[in-house]
């Protein structure tokens, strides 16, 4: 498994560049995955799609489907896309420390 080095922090990723572990997941994590999608900044609404994600997938064991998160953060999908343009699923849940999702996230 891969390794990057980043901040101090060393995490093993897949071949998709998806962090190995959930439990493995810091905020360091999350400026390495910011720089690597290209995002200037995190703003709130970046970190309540995160928090929504993690908290749904503490409870569920998955991310949730496209139409459950925008419910759940109160946004349309195309702005979710504005926020990760690399989409919910590769995007923000890489993001989030969650694992690759393997449907329609």
């Amino acid at each position: 498994m891969p390794t990057v080095e980043f901040e101090g922090n060393s995490f093993n990723i897949d071949e998709d560049g998806f962090i190995d572990s959930f439990e493995n997941w810091n905020k360091d994590w999350v400026q390495y995955v910011k720089q690597q999608e290209g995002i200037d900044e995190l703003n709130d609404e970046h970190w309540k799609v995160i928090d929504v994600l993690q908290d749904y997938y503490k409870k569920n064991g998955i991310a949730p489907m496209v139409r459950v998160l925008s419910k759940l953060t109160g946004f349309k999908l195309k702005h979710i896309y504005e926020l990760f343009p690399s989409g919910p699923g590769k995007g923000a849940c890489k993001m989030a420390g969650l694992p690759k999702p393997t449907g329609c996230v």
